[in-house]
């Protein structure tokens, strides 16, 4: 399948992206948004894989701000706070609403168009979710949603009622960042919105369980975790 890395213009500046377009019929297509190590190797394996199921699939890379770049060492943690360097809310609006566009350029409307993250990229997939009407969104193990996390944004919990885009949310019960209690108080808040939404736990699984390049990698997990995805997708996607 066709793959490419090009630049986006955002109103904060070049942005890059990673790209994978099916060989076949396109399904719609999905923004995968990056952990909090960036575009590595898994997050381009993951937004191929989408264009291997017939989603054209785009990776915006949103740490452009501190100058990009990815961590492919999930044990340096040390590496990816600098990362973060001015980046807020505000700013991923700008990066999502620049990958839309590229997107809607391309003949997507916008409940053609599903969101995915993991990490970091959970919650983005929610504030996307409070932002836009889109076809559907997915976030893997997304902190910060239900109470502020370690990375510098608010937690989202409580705009759950005014949620625009149906969304599933995937967590671990071994979570030692995400406890269980958020987990519940993120379900609970849900109940309260118009759109489809759900919440699934797994237990036994981590941080990171879909990620088959971590130490938290759960192969019964992440099996169960993408067919969910996918399916929410085909389901919620026009």
């Amino acid at each position: 399948m066709p793959t490419r890395d090009f630049v986006l213009e955002t109103a904060d500046g070049p942005m890059a992206v990673f790209e994978a377009t099916p060989d076949g019929d396109v399904r719609g297509a999905v923004i995968v948004v990056q952990e909090a190590f960036g575009v590595n190797g898994h997050i381009r394996d993951v937004a191929t894989r989408f264009a291997g199921a017939g989603y054209h699939a785009v990776a915006p890379a949103y740490f452009h701000r501190a100058g990009g770049g990815a961590v492919e060492d999930y044990t340096d943690f040390s590496a990816i706070f600098p990362l973060f360097e001015g980046l807020s809310d505000d700013g991923i609006v700008i990066d999502t609403e620049a990958t839309l566009d590229h997107l809607r350029a391309g003949g997507f409307t916008d409940d053609r168009i599903g969101i995915v993250g993991f990490c970091f990229g959970g919650r983005v997939t929610f504030l996307a979710s409070l932002r836009w009407a889109l076809g559907a969104g997915v976030g893997f193990y997304g902190g910060g949603i239900a109470t502020k996390g370690a990375l510098p944004f608010p937690s989202l919990v409580d705009d759950a009622a005014t949620l625009r885009t149906p969304w599933l949310g995937l967590y671990g019960d071994e979570d030692a960042s995400i406890p269980v209690a958020d987990v519940e108080r993120l379900r609970t808040a849900l109940t309260a919105a118009t759109v489809d939404t759900e919440v699934v736990r797994y237990p036994g699984a981590g941080h990171g369980f879909h990620c088959d390049v971590r130490a938290d990698y759960h192969a019964d997990a992440a099996r169960d975790a993408w067919a969910r995805a996918l399916a929410w997708f085909d389901a919620h996607l026009a």
